[in-house]
């Protein structure tokens, strides 16, 4: 049997959740956000795209390799239960911060994402070690957007 329909829906999951989510608050980034107070190392709204998309990609590749593992094998099902927890914050986190105009709520999400995404890191490494290294680059640019989150946060009350 091919893992190839594994492959596509474990891509197409992430990929949907943020497509949905872009959509969802695509108005506000161009209205809301435009007006409200930026530290200096706001990236250009151009870089989130790119950067989000290649994100989603390698969460879905986690996915893959941490989904295609046996049933029995150790750590499998909170790997991919992390992952959900993950995502669902991500989704939400878009919505507090563009929707609701609340980077304070906003920021307690994120903080709940980074330690979810921790979490969902160091199951996937258990289970599939790949899957948890190509985690990084996500953790990373979680970090950096909850700093940037805290400061418009504080730039904004």
């Amino acid at each position: 049997m091919t893992n190839s329909p594994k492959f596509i829906v474990a891509l197409l999951i992430p990929l949907a959740i943020g497509g949905i989510s872009g959509y969802i608050t695509a108005t506000n980034v161009e209205g809301w956000f435009s007006t409200i107070q930026k530290p200096s190392f706001n990236p250009p709204n151009a870089v989130f795209a790119p950067v989000w998309t290649t994100l989603y990609f390698l969460m879905g590749i986690g996915l893959f390799l941490v989904w295609k593992q046996p049933k029995t094998t150790y750590c499998r099902t909170t790997a991919i239960a992390f992952f959900i927890v993950q995502l669902a914050l991500n989704f939400f986190w878009s919505i507090l911060f563009f929707n609701l105009h609340h980077p304070a709520l906003a920021f307690l999400d994120i903080v709940l994402l980074w330690i979810s995404i921790l979490l969902m890191t160091i199951f996937f490494y258990k289970v599939k070690p790949l899957a948890g290294l190509l985690q990084i680059p996500y953790i990373c640019w979680v970090s950096f957007a909850s700093v940037l989150n805290y400061s418009i946060w504080q730039l904004n009350k």
